[in-house]
């Protein structure tokens, strides 16, 4: 075990372990944001550069500081390293300079966007953004194409931190999107369209940390906030058949993967509990389900403030739905 200081909070971890996990081990404001780096889904990380914070001093053998801002997702600690996040003004300020660069194309489409309310970038803008932009050339614009039968890509809203090709890549061997062209022009997309036809592709959606892709069967229907998030299961033999199904008094609106604190599926036995098409998108009987309890959300969402969680958990039916 090696010792680590993040933020005047030291802490043992094992050694090869990054200082963004080592900071998830104290949990807090202590943790830095991240856009792009996924724990279940190898070489995701360094893409979004919203992670990084200053290290005040590399080792107890070297304890000299980094010259430059590292990556915390994938920068491993050190025994004796000291690590500034929230506590380093030149970490605030570059968070906010990240910030501003992910907003220069993206749309002011919160009114309308389905992920508005769980949205990563709408909280990273709520506490680093600027009030007006000083960005006047012309956005780049992308019409929304159906990249498969139920997921509509806005490419507008993309970030490009590429979770949804890593997952693609871990979930199947023939994978059919991808980043198509360089610089600027870069985009997620398909060479042919609706080509994304994997049983497992929903998971895409899970992984999306803004609205770019989103569930065509639940697209405008509800606010997030309005919905009532219960933990489910049901038989099925292609996946856990675990999940969380969101609910509008006894109507089911759409169902997704069982996430943590982070925002990033269950993992059990070592293994993420994602959840196939079928059980995603075909699956709206609540007779097809059985209803655990409310599922506690504990990120930073307004689905929290809806007060749908009650003292008494909710059996195993659906006549406690209200």
């Amino acid at each position: 075990m090696i010792k680590v200081t993040i933020d005047d909070i030291e802490i043992e971890v094992e050694e090869g372990t990054t200082i963004m996990n080592a900071a998830r081990m104290i949990g807090g404001d202590v943790v830095p944001p991240a856009m792009c780096y996924y724990s279940s889904l190898p070489g995701t990380g360094g893409k979004c550069r919203t992670c990084l914070v200053e290290i005040a001093a590399g080792s107890t053998k070297d304890p000299r500081p980094m010259p430059k801002l590292m990556v915390s997702c994938s920068t491993m600690v050190q025994d004796g390293m000291i690590v500034k996040n929230r506590t380093s003004e030149k970490v605030i300020e570059n968070r906010g300079a990240v910030v501003e660069f992910l907003l220069i194309n993206h749309p002011l489409d919160c009114p309308v966007c389905d992920q508005a309310g769980e949205c990563d970038l709408q909280d990273l803008g709520f506490s680093h953004g600027k009030e007006g932009s000083r960005y006047e050339e012309e956005k780049r614009t992308f019409e929304p194409i159906d990249i498969g039968e139920n997921i509509k890509l806005h490419m507008n809203r993309c970030i490009l931190c590429y979770r949804c090709v890593h997952v693609a890549d871990q979930l199947t061997d023939k994978r059919v999107h991808g980043a198509l062209h360089r610089g600027d022009h870069t985009e997620i997309s398909t060479y042919i369209e609706k080509a994304v036809e994997n049983d497992f592709s929903g998971n895409m959606i899970d992984v999306c940390p803004v609205g770019a892709l989103t569930d065509r069967s639940a697209r405008f229907k509800s606010r997030v906030w309005f919905l009532k998030p219960m933990n489910a299961s049901c038989e099925c033999t292609k996946c856990s058949g675990k999940a969380v199904v969101w609910m509008f008094g006894k109507q089911m609106y759409r169902v997704t993967t069982r996430q943590d604190e982070y925002g990033e599926v269950e993992v059990k036995d070592g293994k993420p509990e994602w959840i196939c098409n079928e059980c995603r998108f075909e699956r709206k009987d609540l007779a097809q389900w059985t209803i655990e309890g409310p599922r506690h959300i504990s990120r930073n969402s307004v689905v929290s403030q809806g007060h749908y969680e009650k003292p008494n958990p909710l059996k195993n039916n659906t006549k406690n739905i209200e």
